[in-house]
Formats: C-alpha cells, structure tokens, sequence
C-alpha cells in the first residue's frame, strides 16, 4: 500500500494530473487484462504438463503389472512342463551323465594331444623368431595356446573339486611347459608392441593387424572373465550349480593393459634419450622432440585405420604422450639442478607444443593436465628474479666500489678519470652501463617479452634509486664542511667529484645525433626496444622522461651543492659583515668576484661545457639569495645618514661586472642573471622610502615576486634604524588586501 501511495504521488503531484485518471484507467486496465490472459495460458500449460505425467505413470504401473502376470504365467507353464513329461527326473540325470561322460572324454583327449600340439606351437614360435619382422604364425599361435590355456585352467578347476590334491601336483608338472611357451608368445607380443610405430613405419600393415586381433581376443576375454566373476561373486549359488558349465579363460590375462604400457615404456625411452640430449644442448628442445609428434602423426595417419575403432587409438596415443610430456617437464623444472637455459627452453616449449598438438588435432582444453600445471607465470617470475638477482649483485657491488672510491678520494687524490674531452668522470659509470647491455641480453635470450619487459622495469627502477643514492652520499659528505668551523680535509677533492658526478649525469642523456653518438641512456632504450610490445614502449618512454629528468636534476644539484659549498668555506667569515658597519668599508663583493673567477678558470676545461652557464649561473643564485638573506646578520642595520645606497649599488655594480665580462657565459644566461638581479632595486626601495610609502612598495614587491617571504620583509624593515610596530602592522595589513597570482618559481622563494 505505501508504494502504490508513493507510485500514485509521484503521477498526480499537480491538480492537472487529476484529468488524467480516466486514461490512466484504461491503460492500467489494458495492462491488467494483458497480464491476466497471460496467466491463463501458463496455469494451462501447467495442467497439460501435469496431466500427462500423471498418464504417464498409470500406463507404466499398467505395464508393470502385465509383466508380473507374464512372469506368473511362463513359471507356471514350467512347473506344468515338468510334469507333463513322463519319467522327467530320469531324462535329466541322464542327459546329464552323458554331457558328463562327453565333457570327460573330450578332456582325455585334449591331455593326450596337449604335448604334441604344444610342440607344434613351439616349432611355429621357432619360425616366428626366424621372420621377426614379419610373425606371420602369430594368430595360430595365438589361437592355439588359448585352446591350450583354457584345456589348461578348466583341467585345474576340475582337480581343485577333487579330494586328491596328490593330482593337482601331478597336474601343474604336466602343463609346467606351457607357462614357458606362454612366456616365449608374450615375448613376441612386447617386441611388436614396444616397436609399434617402427613397424608401421616400415609398412607392415599385416604385423599390426594380426596384433590387434590378438589384443581384441584378449580383451574380450577379460571382460566376460570380469563379468563372470561378478556374476559368481554376487550370485554364489547360482556359482555352484553352473560351475561344471563354464568353459574358456578363468583368469583376466591383461593383453590390453600390457600392451598399453608397451606404448608407455616404448615413449619413455625416447624421453629418456631426449632429456640426456636437452641437457647437453637446452636450444634443441624441439628438434629432439620431434620423434613425438611423428610418433602420434603416424598412428593418426596409418594406426587408426588397423586398429578396433573402440579402442580410440590416437587419443589413447595423445593421453599417454601428453602426460609423459607432462612428467618430463615438470620433473626438469622441480629438479633443482636444472640450469637456467634449461628453464628457458622449457618455459618458451608450451606454446609451441600446443600449437603443434593443434595441428595433430588435439584442443588444448583436451589434453588434461597442462603441460606445465599452469606454472608459466610462475616460472616467469623465477626466471626475471634470477637476472634482476644478478642484477642487484652486479650494482650493488659497482656502488660499493664507488662509496670506496669516494672515501679515498683523499689517499689517492680525487682518484677520477677524464674522457676524451677531459671532463673529469667517475670510474665505474661505463661499467654499469656494460653491465645493464649484459642483462638485457640475457633477458632477450628468454624470447618472452614478459621477462624482458619485467628486467627493464627493475633497471629503471634502480636507476632511479641509484640517483637518490648519489645524491644522499655527496649530500651526507657535504655536510660535514656546515657550520662554524668546517672541516677543510678532502674538500677541494669533494669539489672534484660534485663536478664529475654532474659530467655523468650529462653523459647519460647527452645525444649528438649529427656525430651519429648517442647518451647511454638512449642506447639503453634502443637495446630494449625489440624486445618489449608497443604498449609497454609507450609506457616505458614516460619512465625513461622521468629518468632523464632525473639525470637533469642530479647534474644541476651537484652544482649547486658545488656553490653552496663554496659559501659555506672559502666565504665563512665574509658573509656576516654584510649590512654591518664593516660592510661600508669592506671589499668582500670584490673578494667574492675574484674567487668565482678563480674557481670558473680552474674548472672550465673539466666541466661538461654545458654544465658551465649553469655553474656561473648557480653561483650568481648562491650569491644573490646570501646577499639579500644578510639582512639577518647580526648587527645589520641601515641608518638614514648612511651611504647603504651607493654601498649597494657599488656591491651590485661589482657582481654585474663579473657576468658582463665573462666570456664563457652565454648571452642567454646573462640576461637570465641580470634579471634576477634586479631584485636589489625593490630591496632598495624597501630600506630608503618614507615610513608612510613602504606598505605599498611592498604591494609592488609582492606583485613581482608572488613568493616573497614576509618574514624576510620583516627583518629587512627591522634593519631601519626608523623601525617600529606599526610600519610592520601596516605591511601585514597590506599583505591580507594583495591577491596575487601564482608563476613560475623566482628567485624569492630561495630568500628566507
């Protein structure tokens, strides 16, 4: 009732709905009468199915009960035939003594002639042995040592009945020879069916067939035996008044079960033979398999057609070559001696083995259980492991070798080398590279794009990681020249590896396609390339950004810890004079110039020349962000009546002289600088305007440089000697009215 309330709420929310009701009717109606009809039909259907049911269970209950008055009838008219015939008991028993009397003659007879007619099979066997290629006694031979087999077993039968067990001993004496006999058949029986397919091969229609005949004798044998012994089983009295009846085989011989091992033994070797020859050599995996598939191609081609169509005979063949495929492969895998290569083979073997069955005619779904149990991603993993394994070895002990070199730097000197344009380099960045060709190769040996696609994964992943090692290892060491009273051991040494570290970095990603050399970087890219799809190269180009990215942002850290370094030492105990009285009559700007211009005339000729306009530009930065950050010195302070103005300007002048005058600075790069520079002309205005104007020279600051610090507008405003609360207030209060808009990074952000 609720949701037909809510349903009739949500179809008449207006009182226009309301006119709409009497078509709502009919059509609710029509629904109705649709729904209704049906109904109708399917509780119609519903009784027809159940009615006829119902006349199917009357008609069989009728059927059953006519057979019960069959039943009765036929035993009556038994039990009335026996008494109709006169002196019925009489004709029995003697019917019965004469079947006796037939059955015992005609077993005299058999024991008499059982040692001739089993010398006659023997000279037939002789004959067989003569004509091994062809047996052409074989179905005589088979035919009489059934005869023999059954005379036999129903003469053993027959004494096991007797109370005089001194006969049965005289017996097996008797027909010892047969086993013998029997044994020398069977002999001939294996050789053909161990060497099936060469004797099919070889054209001998004849021999296959008259060995199918003997296996399907067989067969059916087994199969009444079984029954039989059911039957006795089940039915033991019915056991002892038919005992004396039955004749033939008592016992199952297992012909077909034989011969279907002969088939598994008869593969089983070539196996043996094919694993020996994997083992010495794991890239001729196919071509010492290919016995298998001629094998299943010659009985799907000429077997099937000699072979009893029951008996299934090439898909009897897949079963038991696909498990022992199977077997082999996974044995070789769980085998912990299996080599790498012999892994390899196996691993890359799946695909080629199904698309080869596939031809034969055998569905994958078909052959059960999967060659490898399904353990190709497994595997996979296991294989990438083992090279990423090498890997890690081969880095890790390249980096231990580079944190060992960098700690000597200062027994051996800077212990670097230079290459061929003298740019200073560390010692081991051509081995590494060597090293990741090596393991792309292994990778691509695999022929699997999911193991070289998974290696290059690692690679750029420990490159990355390599990266932040360098970094934390020249970072953790430049540390320790921080503060007060630095130490000065291995410092010009440092330098000396920040520089070549930076020249690596560069090699890595620095193409000349003109000179047709290419960075390690892109030669690494073009080793991978054929090896991985198209989609993982899409997506290994956005790493392969990154990374070179990467190399970018090393290479420019190394110089600018190149810079700071050189603050934090050589301009120790110049920089805090900076504002303070000392500073009118110091000439540390100049002392500073000089020292760059020595640093950039020592280092020009070993820095990656691309690297240079950086360096000048990274110490230009350095200088520029120390200078304004001096405001916080102690002691900092610009009086009215002092000359800060032209000091400034004098300070400027000097640094600006530097840039224009130097020649290995590109054009570019100078202007870059000098813009930066241009920030002294707000500090300035900052420190000399009227204490009413200074909120709105912020404002313009702020405008210009949209991350300027306001801490450090507050230290340069304390720096006025007509400082207080209010200018600083009225700043602040300016601060919160200014919506800027945020850009790129500038210089500012670094002042703090």
């Amino acid at each position: 009732m609720d949701s037909s309330t809510i349903k009739l709420a949500e179809l008449l929310r207006h009182p226009d709905d309301l006119d709409k009701i009497p078509a709502m009717k009919l059509e609710y109606t029509r629904k109705k009468a649709a729904v209704d009809s049906q109904l109708r039909n399917g509780l119609k259907e519903q009784l027809e199915i159940t009615q006829s049911g119902m006349n199917g269970i009357t008609d069989g209950q009728r059927t059953v009960q006519l057979i019960k008055e069959e039943m009765m009838k036929i035993d009556k008219l038994c039990a009335e035939a026996q008494n109709m015939i006169r002196d019925f008991p009489n004709i029995n028993l003697v019917s019965q003594t004469h079947r006796n009397f037939s059955a015992v003659e005609t077993m005299r007879m058999n024991l008499e002639s059982f040692n001739d007619r089993l010398a006659r099979v023997e000279v037939l066997l002789a004959a067989d042995d003569r004509d091994a290629e062809n047996m052409p006694n074989l179905l005589a031979i088979h035919y009489e040592l059934t005869q023999l087999r059954n005379i036999r077993d129903d003469a053993m039968e027959q004494i096991l009945r007797a109370d005089d067990s001194s006969l049965q001993s005289t017996l097996e004496d008797y027909f010892a020879k047969l086993d013998e006999t029997v044994d020398w058949f069977d002999e001939h029986i294996g050789t053909i069916a161990l060497n099936l397919i060469n004797v099919l091969i070889n054209g001998n229609n004849g021999l296959v067939v008259r060995l199918a005949v003997v296996i399907e004798a067989e067969e059916k044998s087994d199969k009444r035996v079984k029954a039989l012994q059911e039957a006795l089983k089940d039915h033991k009295e019915m056991a002892a008044r038919f005992q004396s009846i039955t004749d033939g085989a008592k016992n199952v011989r297992g012909y077909k079960e034989k011969f279907l091992q002969a088939i598994q033994v008869h593969a089983e070797e070539q196996i043996l033979e094919t694993k020996q020859a994997f083992l010495e050599d794991p890239s001729k995996l196919e071509k010492n398999l290919k016995w298998f598939f001629n094998d299943l191609n010659a009985v799907k081609q000429g077997m099937v057609p000699l072979m009893p169509k029951k008996w299934r005979i090439f898909r009897t063949y897949g079963k038991i070559y696909h498990k022992l495929m199977h077997d082999f492969l996974v044995g070789m895998i769980d085998d912990p001696d299996t080599s790498s290569a012999n892994m390899l083979s196996i691993l890359n073997w799946p695909e080629k083995y199904y698309t080869k069955m596939a031809k034969l005619g055998f569905k994958q779904d078909e052959l059960k259980p999967h060659v490898l149990d399904g353990r190709e991603s497994e595997l996979v993993r296991e294989f990438r492991q083992l090279i990423i394994r090498y890997l890690d070895q081969w880095l890790d002990r390249i980096f231990k070798t580079e944190q060992k070199d960098f700690a000597d730097r200062n027994v051996d000197g800077s212990n670097l080398d230079a290459d061929e344009y003298g740019y200073f380099r560390t010692k081991n960045l051509v081995d590494m590279w060597r090293m990741l060709r090596e393991q792309i190769d292994a990778a691509g040996n695999s022929q699997r794009m999911d193991v070289a696609e998974g290696v290059v994964d690692a690679m750029i992943l420990r490159l990355k990681s390599r990266q932040q090692d360098w970094q934390k290892m020249l970072d953790d060491e430049a540390a320790r020249y921080y503060g007060n009273t630095p130490e000065l051991e291995g410092f010009q040494a440092l330098q000396d590896w920040l520089v070549a570290t930076a020249n690596d970095q560069i090699a890595c990603i620095d193409d000349n396609e003109e000179e047709g050399r290419f960075a390690y970087l892109t030669s690494f890219r073009q080793k991978f390339e054929p090896l991985v799809s198209n989609t993982y190269l899409e997506r290994a180009d956005d790493e392969m950004a990154t990374l070179r990215d990467g190399y970018v942002d090393l290479s420019t850290h190394c110089i600018t810890k190149f810079a700071q370094l050189i603050f934090a030492v050589d301009f120790r105990t110049v920089m805090p004079d900076f504002f303070t009285p000392r500073w009118y009559s110091a000439t540390a700007m100049k002392q500073m110039v000089v020292t760059f211009e020595e640093y950039v005339g020592d280092y020009k000729n070993v820095l990656h020349h691309s690297l240079l306009d950086i360096f000048i530009e990274e110490l230009a930065d350095e200088l520029l962000i120390r200078y304004l950050s001096s405001v916080k010195n102690k002691g900092a302070k610009f009086k009215r009546q002092d000359p800060f103005k032209d000091k400034l300007f004098n300070d400027v002048s000097t640094a600006f002289e530097f840039f224009n005058n130097n020649s290995y600075l590109s054009p570019d790069v100078g202007d870059t600088i000098k813009q930066k520079w241009r920030v002294t002309e707000p500090f300035l205005q900052l420190l000399e305007v009227d204490k009413p104007d200074v909120p709105e020279v912020f404002a313009a600051f702020k405008m210009d440089y949209w991350d300027l610090q306001l801490s450090w507008v507050e230290a340069v405003l304390r720096a006025r000697d007509d400082f207080d609360r209010s200018m600083l207030n009225a700043v602040k209060a300016r601060a919160a009215q200014i919506d800027v808009v945020r850009g790129h990074e500038t210089i500012m952000s670094k002042v703090k």
